[in-house]
């Protein structure tokens, strides 16, 4: 019988434990992937970057109307305890929303000095695309929302999302002043 110390044995035991261990699976996909908040608008498929909707809501069922603003200005609703403004965005951009309100969707964008929700005609939820799915040029997007779109990416099954700058459209200033004066 040999005595053997304890840290020999555990030695003993971590030489084992390597040799039969398996190594682990390769990386297969190291495509960089970017993520965004899918909605649809004006019949087109738009994706909005993760970092630009701070949540995802039902259309509140009561806002309060506000006067002497632009029509597309659905008004206030209370969202727990916060005022949060309505915009219709379809509205905002000429048209008039597409398919039952129970698929509509409020989209909140916050930021330092805006706290804003605005109803798209549908929300798909987070979405996720590889960089390499992205192009510059985008196919399809109503004249309107041209000026907020930031390129394309197409998903697995061959649709376009036109990804959709939510910055540019706090910066504009027709949706900004909201009053009709």
């Amino acid at each position: 019988m040999t005595d053997i110390s304890a840290f020999d044995a555990l030695n003993q035991l971590a030489d084992l434990s390597s040799h039969h261990a398996v190594g682990l699976p390769a990386q297969v996909d190291t495509t960089p992937r970017w993520s965004g908040i899918g909605f649809s608008l004006l019949g087109c498929k738009l994706i909005a970057p993760m970092r630009q909707i701070g949540e995802m809501l039902e259309v509140p069922a009561s806002s309060t109307r506000l006067p002497g603003v632009h029509p597309w200005v659905v008004g206030l609703s209370n969202v727990r305890g916060r005022l949060l403004p309505l915009f219709d965005m379809a509205y905002f951009f000429g048209g008039k929303a597409e398919g039952h309100r129970k698929q509509q969707r409020v989209l909140v964008i916050e930021t330092e000095s805006l706290y804003s929700g605005l109803i798209v005609d549908q929300a798909f939820g987070m979405q996720h695309f590889t960089a390499d799915r992205f192009s510059e040029t985008v196919d399809a997007v109503p004249p309107a929302l041209e000026p907020y779109v930031r390129g394309s990416y197409t998903d697995p099954t061959g649709v376009d999302w036109a990804v959709f700058d939510m910055g540019a459209l706090v910066q504009e200033p027709r949706f900004v002043n909201a009053s009709l004066s």
